[in-house]
């Protein structure tokens, strides 16, 4: 297949977002654990003074996927750094990880 058809078949796919996913959800914390043949990404609220943050959104991803969507992540935050500066990460984050179980799925 070559790349102009390669193109024409990307611009036909039709994507669909119902109303409720389209507000999305807040998430400031990403727990990723994987195993042989999948990643697993939890999408956690942590809000000051609770004790208790609960998986608001899970996305279960092939090894194949996981890479591309690192790949289109990375793209999107260069081209976001060019337009509007450099995102700067704070020094250390105090978020206690003990979710539980983690490693194999």
């Amino acid at each position: 297949m070559s790349e102009q058809q390669k193109k024409e078949k990307q611009k036909k796919l039709n994507i669909q977002v119902d109303e409720d996913v389209a507000h999305g959800i807040y998430s400031n914390l990403a727990v990723i654990n994987h195993s042989p043949t999948e990643f697993i990404v939890d999408f956690v609220s942590v809000m000051p003074g609770m004790d208790k943050s609960k998986v608001k959104s899970r996305i279960v991803l092939s090894p194949h996927h996981a890479k591309r969507l690192l790949k289109a992540l990375n793209e999107n935050i260069q081209r976001y750094e060019k337009a509007n500066g450099n995102i700067e990460e704070p020094e250390k984050t105090n978020v206690p990880l003990n979710f539980g179980p983690t490693g194999q799925a």
